[in-house]
């Protein structure tokens, strides 16, 4: 009996773990907030540092990936594009894209 209700605790904390860890999936919108600080709200930037609100989904995407290969050359996105995935990256610049419609 105690073993049956052992087992039976586990299945239900595995299965509120699974959730919680599904919550906390950050979104492209929740990312995308560490941007504003250089580059602008919605990417927008009104200072020296380029906007990226005009790149597409794939153009943002590859720059990001680049800088996080080093292929392309950067001062601080290069160290900033490591800090992400490949999933985070997308969800970034899909996000980005979905605010020119």
């Amino acid at each position: 009996m105690v073993r049956k209700v052992f087992i039976a605790m586990c299945f239900i904390s595995m299965s509120l773990f699974g959730q919680l860890v599904h919550a906390g999936t950050p979104t492209g919108q929740m990312l995308a907030y560490t941007c504003a600080g250089c580059h602008g709200n919605n990417g927008v930037s009104k200072g020296a540092i380029p906007s990226i609100n005009n790149l597409s989904a794939e153009q943002m995407a590859q720059a990001m990936l680049d800088y996080k290969s080093e292929k392309r050359p950067g001062t601080v996105m290069n160290r900033i594009a490591k800090g992400y995935t490949e999933e985070e990256i997308k969800a970034m610049a899909d996000y980005f894209a979905s605010l020119k419609k």
